[in-house]
C-alpha cells in the first residue's frame, strides 16, 4: 500500500500551534507504522461525496483527513474538528478526465454560497458597461485540456477579470496557472494527456501535489519542514530542468520567486544520487547565500548520509580560497578596495602627465585590468571594452599601463593579491591536463558572476558536456557589469529555460515590482529573458508606496505596518525591513522600536532570529523571504546611491549605476510574499515613479 502526503496537508499543519503539530506528527507516524491499528480511531466523513474520506482523531479537537483506498493512504489535511470535516465535505479526489492527473477538487455546489455567487455573472440588462470576460472565448474542451474540473468550466467562462483571482484559488494549481498565463499572454498551454495506463499519481502535475513516503525517515523529513514544501513538490517545468541531460553548459532563468534555487538544489541531489562517484560543487557568489543553500540542502536530503558529503556547498571565493591553499600551501592575503585605491593613487602621483583621474583608474582597474587579468600593454590594447564608452586609443593605453603595472607590483611587494588573481591562479592549476576537482558545478544567482569567476568555474569543471549548470535572473544583477559568456567558452544558447510560475510573491507585489524592469532583459551574447507572462499562484493586498514629509512620520507609519502584521498573526521573524546602506539602519531600528518590537540586524552570515524583526541592507536581502517586507528610506539622494553616482568616471558607468540600483530595489521588494510597504522622505526616489505606471 502506498503512503502519500499532500501539499494541502503541509500547508495545514504549518498553521497549527507547535504543541498540536507535535501531536499530529505522532499520529501520522503511528498510521504509517500500522494502518490497521484500532487506536487510530478512524471515522468516515458521511457528508462528503467522496466516500474515501476519513477523519483520524489526534486529540480531543484535532483531526487528520485521510483519503483511504485499497491501494493507498493519502494524508490530505489537518485542522480543528469542524473545520477539518468541512474541508473534506467540500472536496473530492479524482483523476482528471482529460489530463489524467490526480486532483483534489472542490465540489462546486458545496462551496459556500457567497463565494460561488462571486463567480455568477449578472444578467446582461443589469450591466451598465461592458465587463471584460477574459475566458469567454475558450471552449469547454480547451478548459478541460489544462486541468479545469468539469463542474468549474462554466464559472471560468463567466468570470470577469476582477473576479478571476478569487475563482483561481478554488481550482487545481495547474489549471489556475494555465489560465493566468492565458490572461497575461493570450497563450493557452495544454500538457500532453497521460496515457491510460499511467498511474494518475505519476502524472507530472500530480507529482507536484503528492509525495510517496517510503520510510520513517522520509516521513520525518516531510513533517519537520512543512514551510519548505517547495523542496518536495516541483512544477513540471522545474522538473524538466532538474532531470534533463544537456549537450553543453545550461542555464535556468526566471524572475524572483520562480524557483531557480529549488531547481539548482534538486539538480545537485539528482546528480549525486545517480552517480555515487560524482563530485559536485553547489556554489553562489556570497557567503550568506551559500549558508542558505546548505540549510536548504539539508532539508531536501534529510538524513541520507550518501548525498550531502558528496555535494560541496561553498561561496565562489571560499571554494577558490580552499583550492588555492591546496595548490600553494597557504591562504591568500586579499587586498581590500581601500588598499587598491591607495596603490593606484601612489602610482598616479608618480605619473602626473597621464591625464587620468583616480576615479577613472579605479573603475578601469575594477572592470578591465583586474578581472580580465591584463598582463602587459599589448593585452590592454586587445581587451574588449564592453560597456565602457571611453574609446581609448593605443597611445592613451600606453600612457596608463605603467600606472596599473606599478600598482600591481606594489600589491605583490606587500604580499597582497586580489580575488581575480586568486581565481586565475587556481584556474591555471587545472588547465594543464590534471584531474578536475568537480564533475558537476551548479551555480545559483549566476547573474552576478564576473569574468574571473566564470573563467575559474570553466577551468575546474570536468570535461563532461553538462558539467556546468547556472541558475539566475538578469533582472537581479546587482554586483557585476555584463560581459560575454560565449567569449570565455561558456555558451548556453539553445540550453536556456525560463521559469514562469512565481511561488513566493503575490500577484499584486510581483506586478508592481516588475514595473521596475523592462519586459525583456538581454545579455551581451543576445540571450533574452522575457519577463512578460510570469504568473503568481496567489493573490494578496496591493503594495503601498508612500512618501512622508520627514523620517519621524515614516518611522511611525512603518511601525503601524508592523503592528498590523503582528496583530494579523504574522510572526516577528516573518517581517523584514531593508534599507539601501548601513548608514540608514538607524531609521529601520527606530521604526521597529516605535512598534514595540525587537530588531535583529542581518549579517553577512545570513539567516533570521526567532521572535525578532529582521533589518538589513538591500544587498543582504538576497536569498531571504518574508511574509511582510518594508523597503524604507527610499529618498531622492539614497536611490540611486549618490555615493556611487559621484564616483563614476564614464557615461556607461553611470548607466550601469542606475540599472543596478533599480534592480537592487527590485530584489528588496520581491523578498515579500504577502505584504509590501515602500517608503521614503519627500520628494522620494525617482524609481518610485515606476510603481504608479
Amino acid at each position: 500500500m502506498e503512503f502519500r502526503i499532500s501539499d494541502t496537508f503541509a500547508d495545514a499543519i504549518a498553521r497549527l500551534p507547535a504543541q498540536d503539530q507535535k501531536a499530529v506528527k505522532g499520529s501520522v507516524f503511528d498510521l504509517q507504522m500500522d494502518p490497521s491499528s484500532p487506536g487510530l480511531q478512524f471515522h468516515r466523513i458521511d457528508k462528503s461525496k467522496d466516500t474515501n474520506f476519513w477523519s483520524m482523531r489526534v486529540n480531543r479537537d484535532i483531526r487528520v483527513i485521510v483519503h483511504k483506498t485499497a491501494a493507498s493512504l493519502l494524508i490530505c489535511y489537518v485542522d480543528h474538528h469542524d473545520k477539518a470535516y468541512a474541508w473534506a465535505e467540500r472536496r473530492r479526489i479524482e483523476a482528471h478526465p482529460r489530463t489524467g492527473a490526480v486532483q483534489i477538487v472542490e465540489v462546486r455546489e458545496r462551496v459556500e454560497e457567497e463565494v460561488v455567487r462571486t463567480f455568477t455573472p449578472k444578467p446582461l440588462a443589469a450591466i451598465a458597461a461592458p465587463i471584460a470576460l477574459p475566458f469567454d472565448g475558450l471552449t469547454v474542451e480547451q478548459l478541460l485540456s489544462v486541468g479545469v474540473p468539469t463542474d468549474w468550466t462554466g464559472d471560468v467562462i463567466a468570470a470577469s477579470e476582477d473576479r478571476f483571482f478569487d475563482l483561481a484559488s478554488h481550482l487545481p494549481a495547474e489549471a489556475a496557472e494555465a489560465l493566468l498565463e492565458f490572461a497575461t499572454t493570450g497563450m493557452l498551454r495544454a500538457p500532453t494527456p497521460a496515457a491510460a495506463t499511467v498511474d494518475p499519481f505519476e502524472h507530472p502535475d500530480a507529482l507536484r501535489r503528492f509525495r510517496v513516503v517510503e520510510n520513517v525517515e522520509e516521513l520525518r523529513l516531510a513533517l519537520d519542514f512543512p514551510w519548505e514544501k517547495w523542496t518536495v513538490f516541483l512544477h513540471p517545468s522545474q522538473r524538466s530542468a532538474v532531470d534533463r541531460t544537456y549537450s553543453g553548459p545550461a542555464r535556468v532563468a526566471g524572475s524572483a520567486g520562480t524557483g531557480k534555487t529549488v531547481v539548482a538544489l534538486h539538480r545537485a541531489v539528482r546528480l549525486a544520487a545517480e552517480d555515487p562517484a560524482a563530485r559536485i560543487l553547489l556554489t553562489t557568489f556570497s557567503e550568506p547565500l551559500a549558508n542558505a543553500l546548505r540549510r536548504k540542502l539539508a532539508i531536501l536530503t534529510g538524513p541520507n548520509p550518501g548525498i550531502v558529503p558528496r555535494i560541496t556547498v561553498e561561496s565562489l571565493h571560499s571554494a577558490a580560497s580552499q583550492l588555492y591553499e591546496l595548490a600553494k600551501g597557504r591562504r591568500p592575503a586579499v587586498a581590500d578596495d581601500d588598499l587598491v585605491r591607495s596603490v593606484l593613487n601612489k602610482a598616479l602621483d608618480a605619473r602626473p602627465d597621464s591625464g587620468a583621474t583616480l576615479r577613472f583608474l579605479t573603475q578601469e582597474w575594477r572592470h578591465i585590468i583586474d578581472p580580465w587579468r591584463i598582463g602587459d600593454v599589448a593585452g590592454y590594447a586587445a581587451v574588449p571594452r564592453l560597456g565602457r564608452k571611453n574609446r581609448m586609443g593605443a597611445k592613451q593605453r600606453e600612457r596608463l599601463w605603467p600606472i596599473f603595472e606599478a600598482a600591481r607590483a606594489a600589491l605583490t611587494t606587500r604580499g597582497m593579491t586580489t580575488w581575480p588573481a586568486i581565481l586565475e591562479t587556481v584556474a591555471k592549476q587545472h588547465t594543464d591536463g590534471r584531474a578536475k576537482p568537480f564533475n558537476h558545478i551548479i551555480v545559483d544567482e549566476a547573474q552576478d558572476l564576473g569574468v574571473a569567476e566564470l573563467h575559474f568555474l570553466a577551468a575546474i569543471a570536468s570535461d563532461r558536456p553538462d558539467a556546468l549548470f547556472f541558475a539566475g535572473d538578469l533582472g537581479q544583477r546587482i554586483f557585476q557589469q555584463p560581459f560575454s559568456w560565449k567569449s570565455l567558452g561558456v555558451d548556453v544558447r539553445g540550453r536556456s529555460q525560463n521559469l514562469k510560475v512565481n511561488y513566493r510573491t503575490s500577484h499584486q507585489i510581483r506586478e508592481a515590482a516588475d514595473r521596475l524592469l523592462p519586459d525583456i532583459v538581454r545579455d551581451v551574447d543576445g540571450m533574452a529573458e522575457e519577463r512578460k507572462g510570469t504568473v503568481s499562484i496567489f493573490n494578496g493586498p496591493a503594495p503601498a508606496v508612500v512618501i512622508f514629509a520627514d523620517a519621524g512620520s515614516e518611522a511611525e507609519a512603518v511601525a503601524a505596518f508592523i503592528r498590523t502584521g503582528l496583530a494579523d498573526g504574522i510572526a516577528a521573524d516573518e517581517i523584514g525591513i531593508f534599507v539601501r546602506s548601513t548608514e540608514l539602519i538607524p531609521r529601520a531600528r527606530a521604526a521597529v522600536k516605535a512598534a514595540g518590537a525587537t530588531a535583529f540586524e542581518i549579517s553577512e552570515g545570513g539567516g533570521v532570529a526567532a521572535g525578532r524583526i529582521s533589518i538589513g541592507t538591500m544587498h543582504l536581502a538576497k536569498g531571504l523571504e518574508f511574509k511582510a517586507v518594508v523597503v524604507m528610506a527610499c529618498d531622492e539622494d539614497v536611490l540611486p546611491s549618490q555615493k556611487r553616482v559621484e564616483t563614476v568616471a564614464d557615461e556607461a558607468d553611470l548607466d550601469e549605476v542606475y540599472e543596478t540600483e533599480r534592480q537592487l530595489l527590485y530584489v528588496a521588494c520581491t523578498r515579500a510574499r504577502d505584504r509590501l510597504l515602500v517608503s521614503g522622505r519627500t520628494p522620494g526616489s525617482e524609481f518610485l515613479e515606476h510603481f504608479s505606471h
